[in-house]
């Protein structure tokens, strides 16, 4: 099991390109921290998302359905006041922007009006939550998830360690699913070694057995040796924090 000492983006083996981010238990607070991290590393980064997520606070917005190039912007113009994105900073160096276009009756953005690989060619990184999980900290895929973008170079698949030990129903997203899954009932309790089944199932389902695994939340174990048990059932290695 591996710990995070310093770099989150190079313990996670963060390479330039689009990274998806799925699973549950922290997506959106992974995509700011990364994001931030290879902005202050001197990379441009773009956040989005492939299904739908809450705007990024504290980070610029491109604030429209249109290209982040396009008309009605115009050179010198700032999308909002201190936007540092690809289109307002000229291609500059230690930048990052989001994308997407807004709900306004739900608040969320949707993705971004341009192909995620054409926007690929413009940034370092193009950093996208790509998975729904309605706020649990563990989930089970339907057939038309998680939304992995074509030429995807990096899969961050996060699961949540405070839903371990907890009932199924309580918390886990498509508990029926995660049920069928590993042979329970919904009332019984999300050990490590259901939830490692589970993943272990969808990764082959997915083909994503190049996923980078990470264990978020791990603070709230009460015995650490949850964790250990959760990577011995996985049979692969995991990356272990607790993002703030």
């Amino acid at each position: 099991m591996e710990t995070v000492n310093g770099s989150l983006a190079s313990t996670l083996k963060i390479e330039p390109g689009i990274t998806a981010i799925i699973g549950s238990g922290g997506k959106s607070t992974l995509l700011k921290t990364l994001g931030l991290e290879l902005m202050r590393a001197g990379g441009r980064v773009l956040l989005c998302s492939t299904t739908h997520m809450f705007p990024v606070a504290g980070v610029p917005w491109d604030g429209s359905n249109r290209r982040l190039d396009a008309a009605p912007w115009q050179p010198g113009t700032l999308h909002v006041p201190g936007c540092t994105c690809e289109a307002c900073a000229g291609m500059s160096r230690g930048s990052i922007c989001q994308a997407g276009v807004l709900d306004p009756e739900t608040g969320k953005l949707s993705s971004p009006a341009e192909p995620l690989d054409q926007l690929a060619q413009r940034f370092d990184y193009v950093l996208a939550e790509a998975d729904g999980s309605k706020r649990l900290p563990l989930k089970a895929h339907a057939a038309w998830e998680p939304v992995i973008p074509a030429g995807t170079a990096n899969v961050i698949w996060i699961v949540g360690a405070s839903g371990l030990g907890k009932p199924i129903n309580e918390a886990v997203h498509r508990p029926e699913l995660f049920c069928e899954r590993c042979d329970c009932e919904p009332t019984d309790i999300a050990t490590p070694e259901r939830v490692a089944m589970v993943l272990n199932a969808e990764l082959r389902m997915l083909n994503l057995n190049y996923a980078r695994i990470m264990l978020n939340q791990v603070d709230t174990l009460a015995d650490p040796v949850v964790a250990s048990r959760f990577e011995t059932a996985l049979s692969r290695p995991i990356v272990a924090t607790s993002l703030k």
